[in-house]
């Protein structure tokens, strides 16, 4: 694990100073008690750490040590005479520091890689998309989720059915064979012959190209739209052209799996806490914000509960890996949102790998 590609470790210098300073003791008493906790959900004491450390340790000089480990912030107890469960500093630490990747195995990156290329060859590249949030959110056993650039493909036809005085269907077929319908406000007393006009215009401009490379053609030739189209019918082309390409659908989100995250429910708490994650991934703003912070570099990016905002209440974890078009620029993310204690050396590889193959689907022109 390259530590550059996460976040930092919370906390001030004085705690950033006592983690540093543990022993090997001190490191693998919090090794298996991190490991307990990711494996079972539950706080682990004394007796049963001196059972399975593979050093000989009293129970007494355990609790020295988690004592220590306690005032370093790295462990917390989570009520009188129980044992002790990391705490999101102790996890970032252990993620930093401690953690020990497992590998994706060729069975498992053939099969990943066949489905993904069938989805995308059968249908389009959202399809495979798709694939990949199902695939993630079946090994994770938590939520798959992919942010990608929502896509601008290029197209065969246009065409503007009239639904009612105020509005229209937009019929856009690409190349690929895809259909996309849209609903338009028309302005105020279109004539009947305007939707037709229209239509007749840009298909005499756009086979094979996008609307934002026709659009960008017709802002700079506007005078001469001007002397094909009326003054109302240009409106019309404005509109439809700008609902197209503007803000509100620059990005897409597909999430896949919300249901793995109530599979393991052991307490109210944890109802609850599903419950804002749930409240969480329909604020779809917030999640591909959040995403897209792992834009920023190289590798995966691991978001640990309070170190975001988003996941501040709900107490979970994102896992997250840019992928890249033919260009090798960054176009998307993959990831997996789920409990604190997600399977991080399992999960960790396997998304940088599913990253990896989207962006060789890109590489390789969609499928």
């Amino acid at each position: 694990m390259n530590t550059r590609d996460l976040p930092p470790l919370p906390g001030g210098s004085g705690q950033a100073r006592a983690i540093a300073e543990l022993n090997e003791r001190s490191r693998e008493i919090f090794r298996q008690i991190v490991e307990s906790y990711l494996a079972t959900g539950e706080p682990v004491g004394s007796r049963n750490l001196a059972r399975i450390l593979p050093m000989a340790l009293s129970p007494a000089s355990i609790r020295n040590v988690m004592s220590d480990l306690e005032q370093a912030g790295l462990i917390y107890a989570p009520h009188t005479s129980a044992g002790r469960l990391p705490t999101e500093h102790g996890l970032r630490f252990f993620v930093d520091a401690l953690l020990e990747l497992g590998d994706v195995g060729q069975e498992e990156k053939g099969r990943i890689e066949a489905q993904m290329r069938a989805a995308a060859s059968r249908h389009t590249f959202e399809s495979a998309l798709t694939e990949a949030s199902v695939l993630l959110s079946g090994i994770s056993r938590g939520a798959g989720v992919v942010v990608t650039a929502k896509q601008n493909p290029r197209l065969r036809h246009i065409e503007f059915v009239r639904l009612d005085p105020g509005r229209a269907l937009v019929v856009l077929v690409s190349d690929d064979g895809s259909v996309e319908n849209r609903l338009l406000d028309l302005p105020q007393g279109l004539p009947a012959s305007a939707l037709q006009e229209a239509s007749n215009f840009l298909n005499a401009r756009i086979r094979g190209r996008t609307l934002g490379e026709v659009r960008g053609e017709i802002e700079a030739a506007r005078a001469a739209m001007k002397q094909e189209l009326d003054e109302i019918t240009g409106r019309l082309v404005d509109a439809g052209l700008a609902r197209s390409v503007g803000p509100s659908e620059e990005r897409q989100l597909i999430v896949r799996g919300q249901a793995n995250l109530l599979d393991d429910l052991r307490a109210a708490e944890d109802l609850e806490r599903i419950r804002l994650l749930f409240n969480d991934l329909e604020s779809q703003k917030d999640v591909i914000d959040l995403l897209s912070r792992a834009e920023g570099g190289e590798g995966v990016r691991i978001f640990i509960g309070s170190e975001n905002k988003l996941f501040s209440l709900s107490g979970s974890s994102m896992i997250a890996a840019p992928f890249r078009d033919g260009s090798q620029t960054i176009v998307g993310v993959v990831g997996v949102i789920g409990p604190t204690r997600l399977n991080y050396a399992r999960i960790v590889p396997m998304v940088d790998f599913t990253a990896r193959v989207v962006s060789r689907l890109l590489e390789r022109g969609r499928g």
